[in-house]
């Protein structure tokens, strides 16, 4: 594989996996925290209802936990590949 392909691969990896982070958070934050709160207000968590809380702490906490899994994800795509800085 050259130089230029290996590179177009690399990067067509980091792409998709930030599209991917991007739909998921997406998807957690509006579609939970808004389309869907109607459809989840039964379901009780903390003392309010799982749509006010996918709005207010759970989109949060998915935010902060796609960044740790982007960060592991690009360190294993950075060996992979030979970009690693170690």
């Amino acid at each position: 594989m050259s130089d230029k392909d290996s590179a177009m691969a690399y990067w067509k990896a980091n792409i998709r996996l930030i599209f991917i982070s991007l739909i998921i958070w997406a998807l957690v934050s509006f579609g939970f925290g808004i389309l869907l709160r109607p459809l989840l207000a039964g379901i009780s968590v903390g003392g309010t209802d799982l749509g006010f809380w996918f709005a207010q702490q759970g989109s949060i906490l998915v935010f902060l936990g796609l960044i740790f899994f982007y960060a592991w994800r690009m360190n294993r795509l950075d060996r992979k590949f030979g970009v690693d800085e170690e």
